[in-house]
């Protein structure tokens, strides 16, 4: 069983799944961020109410988050191939990790955001505050125990996403099981890698539990 370990944690395998993970989380927030603050500000309800925007916004993310991943995975192929010349390996396995996971993302922030008191948005706009310091001075700080809580939920499902990529030549953790595990019927390797996922979940978990409860100033 342990000579597969070297494979498995090395950069095919481990180590790939990482920087699948964590480049397309990065990724994904950098849209997915904006994206929800702006669900938030644009909602009737909102710092800036624009309803034919926000229907607009809310539509495009309700699409994309209905596609199952493994359609959006072989549908966006040839977007992948467009950007990067291949759809085989690592940095292949990013771009439809990113259009999968921003508009989750996206709800999440919204989430949070919602979350916040409305006393102390209030409070800001008694104070001559203009919309952005608002959103920027009030509620991303306010808000942000819950915008690390639900960042650990983005990254654990992007690392189960970034498993299923393997099926068609992603990298990592995913495409050992397939190649070395499923294909050829080794029971040992699908359950190796298995348990690495699950403790790499489980760290991943509870260092974002330590920073929300860092951030949370309640």
């Amino acid at each position: 069983m342990f000579e597969y370990l070297p494979m498995i944690l090395g950069s095919k395998g481990l180590l790939a799944t990482l920087y699948i993970t964590l480049g397309s989380t990065l990724i994904a927030y950098v849209i997915g961020l904006p994206l929800g603050l702006l669900l938030v500000l644009t909602d009737p309800k909102g710092l800036k109410p624009l309803k034919g925007v926000n229907r607009v916004l809310n539509i495009a993310v309700n699409i994309l988050r209905s596609v199952p991943f493994l359609i959006l995975l072989i549908a966006v192929m040839p977007v992948t191939r467009f950007i990067l010349g291949t759809t085989i390996g690592s940095t292949a396995t990013i771009p439809p990790l990113v259009i999968a996971a921003f508009p989750f993302i996206a709800r999440l922030v919204e989430s949070s955001l919602n979350e916040v008191d409305a006393g102390v948005i209030e409070a800001m706009r008694s104070m001559g505050a203009s919309n952005m310091q608002i959103a920027f001075k009030a509620m991303l700080p306010e808000a942000l125990p819950s915008l690390i809580s639900n960042a650990t939920t983005a990254t654990t499902t992007i690392l189960g996403y970034s498993a299923m990529a393997g099926i068609v030549g992603g990298a990592g953790l995913g495409k050992i099981c397939i190649d070395y595990g499923y294909y050829r019927g080794n029971t040992e390797v699908m359950l190796i890698a298995v348990i690495v996922l699950v403790l790499v979940v489980q760290l991943v978990q509870a260092i974002g539990n330590f920073a929300a409860r860092k951030a949370d100033k309640r």
